[in-house]
């Protein structure tokens, strides 16, 4: 079957945060007294890291076919079909397989960080993260009192992001270290990092006798040929690893709220299923989607890789030739640009908002988003038909042509 990644479908009306709720979440708009001079309906939206894309059609037929059991009672799951399945994904995707007993689940990666904060840094303990952050990581810790600690990640001449050893070493060897937050793929760079990477990372976290959360959910949305690595292939006996994943991100099943925490220790197993707050239940929908996500979806996601290599490179030639000042390489992983707008914009501090009210495109960026070395950036999502991206493209383009001479 060849998938159609062109087509514009109207989300407006689903109580989509994409759409319908971009205002508070993004300038806190909540009553919608902001005013644009752009209708809502006429921004190019480019910002929260879901996909414009269909879900693929196996699933929805699956989720279907679901409901056409027409009863949707509490759901646990009773046997062994989902993890043959996952694991089964996991052999053939990343040669990897982990033990039945250890897989567990939550609604989500980051109320599962929440919950593994709170259970396992006490609150004279520290939390480290490496840093641009994605911003949740720093309020997984925020949210239990606890403090955080970012290592910053080196840029290279060639816009590769490169791991700070020595500062991360010194770092994770604080006596009130107890638990360091590791993203891979990382968000919002893209770096997919290297076998001898992580195994550096993942020395001095032995060393140190420390806690790592593995938050891997943009594992399978990589650029044509690159290849993800767990943490727990590298970290192959060491108990104090918990691995994240989920369909959600790969298959644009975000909204179904289920994830995938596979946890190593069996006491904090215990105790991770004894907090949990739905108590075991499971949605049977986002069950059954993910269940068809990950048995039939291989042949999708090759064609959605690709068409993600088309948004990117169309991207990169696009900054080359209209604002070269801006240095952007194609990231490894994930479907969203990392740019750096300071060369143009150094003097614009809200760069959300001039892009909205300049451009009449929604973005992500900046320290208000992110954790760490994010001052002047944005993060474009570029999961969308590439009519979208050459739009949105252009009048970001624009704006920044209105604002300073891009020729100088």
């Amino acid at each position: 079957m060849i998938y159609d990644f062109d087509e514009i479908i109207d989300r407006r009306g689903t109580n989509a945060l994409n759409t319908d709720g971009f205002r508070g979440y993004i300038f806190k708009d909540f009553a919608g007294k902001k005013k644009f001079p752009f209708k809502d309906e006429e921004f190019i939206r480019m910002w929260v890291a879901d996909m414009e894309f269909a879900a693929p059609p196996e699933v929805c037929q699956a989720m279907k076919d679901r409901i056409d059991r027409r009863i949707f009672g509490y759901t646990v799951l009773c046997d062994d079909s989902y993890y043959k399945i996952f694991s089964g994904w996991c052999q053939k995707m990343y040669d990897w397989e982990f033990p039945k007993e250890e897989l567990t689940f939550s609604s989500g990666i980051i109320p599962a960080l929440y919950q593994f904060v709170e259970d396992l840094v006490k609150d004279d303990e520290k939390v480290l993260m490496t840093t641009p952050s994605y911003g949740f990581f720093q309020h997984a810790a925020e949210y239990s009192g606890k403090e955080y600690v970012c290592s910053s990640l080196r840029r290279d001449e060639d816009d590769t992001y490169t791991i700070d050893f020595d500062d991360f070493a010194r770092k994770a060897a604080d006596p009130k270290m107890k638990l360091v937050i590791w993203c891979n793929p990382h968000n919002p760079t893209g770096r997919v990092w290297t076998a001898d990477e992580l195994k550096r990372v993942a020395d001095i976290v032995e060393a140190n006798d420390l806690w790592i959360i593995s938050d891997e959910i943009h594992c399978d949305l990589l650029r044509s040929g690159v290849r993800h690595i767990p943490m727990a292939k590298i970290m192959d006996t060491y108990p104090k690893l918990i691995t994240c994943m989920s369909a959600s991100k790969t298959f644009n099943l975000a909204g179904l709220m289920f994830s995938n925490v596979i946890i190593r220790d069996p006491k904090l197993r215990r105790t991770f299923v004894k907090h949990d707050k739905n108590v075991g239940d499971l949605n049977p929908i986002s069950l059954a989607a993910h269940e068809a996500a990950y048995e039939y979806g291989g042949e999708w996601l090759t064609q959605l890789r690709a068409y993600l290599d088309g948004n990117f490179h169309y991207v990169h030639d696009s900054l080359n030739a209209k604002l070269p000042r801006i240095s952007f390489k194609i990231p490894q992983a994930t479907y969203l640009a990392w740019v750096d707008m300071n060369p143009y914009l150094g003097d614009v501090s809200d760069l959300p908002d001039f892009f909205a009210n300049q451009a009449g495109v929604l973005l992500e960026g900046g320290d208000r988003l992110f954790v760490g070395n994010a001052k002047g950036f944005i993060r474009l999502n570029l999961a969308m038909p590439r009519a979208v991206v050459e739009k949105g493209l252009q009048r970001i383009y624009e704006a920044i042509r209105d604002h300073v001479d891009v020729a100088k």
